[in-house]
């Protein structure tokens, strides 16, 4: 049970609601809900949503639901409540056993479904689904009556349940409340309760033909679990009349309290199910779990921890105006996250053969290296030294300008944990190309330092050649090129061609073999990356997760 002193840590309007209510005795215990339509898969969006209602649960000693409003058939398939469930789950919430489903309550909202109709407040009208379009008139203009609203209440109700027995085809006949076609909120005009789908349901299979709205199985569930803070993003604010018509027009067992606040925008991101979904069935990526999808799952895949999604979105705060959060930010959370937990390894994406030629022969040792200098306790690993390296090939140049201090001929450089080395040779191929450098090591050096104190400018990443382990590597960038993508158009013409390069025959560490999916490890100078769950025994793939530099960081210290 958390205490007075504990919940007063967070500040926003929704938990001084909760603290007044509390107060008050209003509420005995604090209850919440996320209820996730299953019709897709969670996007970072609705962290936001998550955190605050699990969040606030745990601060006021109460409980948060998990419940599926699964009301559309025609687009709700388990693989998506099983993907909910593992997200929520991996963002570090845990429902319990409080998990729900709308389902669950069929045939409650049927009941009051006839008993609104009874009560002359609801009735079965002929009208098409475009016709009550366009009797619903216009933000400034009232709607026009259905010919069918002064339907007997007697007929009304039995053809509602003749609907409800599959007589009639989809789209023949809706259920629609009968409250204020002049209403200045378009969601009082009749507003359809409920309509024919003879589709087969994930969990009640064929046993209805017949399904409420949103609208209208939303709040009465919510009731039924007696939750007392309905959250909800702004786009519900003009549903809550609505809302609560329903608790005021039904004998629910409880009456929440809509609350709406801002949900959560991200700069060169989509955040829409429909266009996610168009980005899946277009091809432009693989997948719900791409890892450039902003979608939970591919967030994960592509190493994002979980604790830096709550950081950020705790931090962005609760409020009532939209805006929208700097993607930079995120990352930033994420290089935090990242630099404090991932240990340290090495790997050449783009390897170019060195030979120290004063090296002995088919020998080889081993060096000490920091696992992660942020924490002592993660100790330190052994790195295999020998005659045959690769470096980064950018990190040579034949003909260097006057600011490039990595190694070129003649330079001497040193090799992160292991010695210094100078280059004395350039070997290439018919074609002028470099394959190989030929070098020597300073044998008095081991370790990075000089004994003489002569100083070197750059230090070099590297892998021993005989003991490095192939993988492919994946760089992931942002997938919109623009930081509201769609604003000019259409939303695909902003996708980067960018956004992924594949490397094959990168080269790593021998200590990276083996490491199970998810994990996740800074290669150093290169950035951060994470074991994807296409690695097989013999072809470990790696996705980089994110790059070193900091532009968050950079933009605060700039002021």
């Amino acid at each position: 049970m958390a205490t007075d002193d504990a919940v007063n840590d967070k500040q926003d309007f929704i938990r001084e609601i909760i603290r007044s209510d509390r107060a008050s005795a209003k509420h005995d215990d604090i209850v919440t809900r996320f209820p996730p339509e299953p019709n897709g898969y969670l996007h970072i969006g609705h962290s936001k949503a998550i955190s605050l209602n699990f969040g606030v649960a745990a601060e006021f000693g109460g409980r948060c639901h998990l419940r599926f409003d699964d009301t559309n058939p025609t687009k709700e398939e388990l693989e998506y409540i099983d993907s909910i469930k593992e997200d929520v789950s991996w963002l570090g919430y845990d429902w319990g056993e409080h998990l729900y489903y709308a389902s669950d309550y069929f045939e409650q909202l049927y009941e009051w479904a006839e008993s609104l109709i009874e009560a002359g407040k609801a009735y079965v009208d002929d009208l098409s689904a475009e016709e009550i379009r366009a009797h619903r008139g216009t933000l400034t203009e009232p709607g026009t009556p259905s010919p069918w609203r002064d339907r007997p209440v007697e007929e009304s109700l039995a053809l509602f349940r003749a609907m409800r027995a599959g007589e009639f085809a989809d789209g023949a006949r809706v259920l629609r409340a009968r409250i204020d076609m002049a209403s200045g909120n378009i969601n009082l005009r009749d507003p359809v309760l409920y309509r024919i789908l003879h589709a087969h349901h994930p969990r009640t299979g064929d046993s209805w033909c017949i399904y409420p709205t949103y609208d209208f199985a939303h709040g009465q569930s919510d009731a039924i679990e007696h939750i007392t803070h309905s959250l909800c993003t702004l786009e519900f604010e003009a549903h809550r009349p609505l809302y609560d018509w329903f608790l005021e027009n039904l004998p629910t067992p409880s009456k929440p309290r809509q609350i709406e606040f801002a949900r959560f925008n991200l700069t060169y991101t989509i955040l829409s199910k429909r266009r996610l979904l168009q980005l899946v069935q277009g091809g432009h990526v693989t997948g719900w779990d791409d890892p450039r999808m902003p979608t939970l799952s591919g967030l994960r895949r592509l190493g994002y921890p979980p604790a830096a999604i709550r950081e950020c979105v705790d931090r962005a705060g609760i409020a009532k105006r939209e805006s929208a959060v700097d993607l930079a930010f995120l990352e930033h959370c994420v290089r935090s996250d990242l630099n404090r937990t991932a240990e340290r390894r090495m790997g050449v994406l783009r390897p170019l053969k060195v030979v120290i030629e004063n090296y002995p022969e088919g020998e080889s040792e081993e060096l000490d290296a920091v696992n992660n200098p942020e924490d002592a306790s993660a100790g330190s690993r052994k790195v295999p030294f020998s005659r045959e390296l690769y470096i980064e090939r950018d990190d040579f140049m034949e003909d260097p300008p006057k600011k490039f201090f990595r190694l070129a001929p003649g330079r001497e450089v040193r090799l992160r944990y292991a010695y210094f080395i100078t280059c004395r040779e350039v070997i290439k191929d018919a074609d002028g190309e470099i394959t190989e450098l030929r070098c020597t090591y300073d044998p008095e050096t081991r370790g990075g330092d000089a004994p003489d104190g002569r100083k070197v400018k750059a230090t070099l990443h590297w892998v021993s050649l005989p003991h490095a382990i192939d993988t492919e590597v994946r760089l992931y960038d942002r997938l919109f090129k623009s930081a509201d993508p769609g604003a000019g158009g259409n939303f695909l013409d902003d996708i980067n061609p960018d956004s992924l390069e594949v490397v094959a025959g990168a080269k790593l560490e021998p200590g990276l073999a083996g490491l199970p999916v998810g994990a996740t490890v800074q290669l150093e100078r290169l950035g951060y990356f994470c074991v994807d769950r296409e690695t097989t025994a013999d072809r470990p793939v790696f996705n980089r997760t994110i790059t070193l530099r900091d532009t968050w960081a950079k933009l605060q210290a700039k002021g």
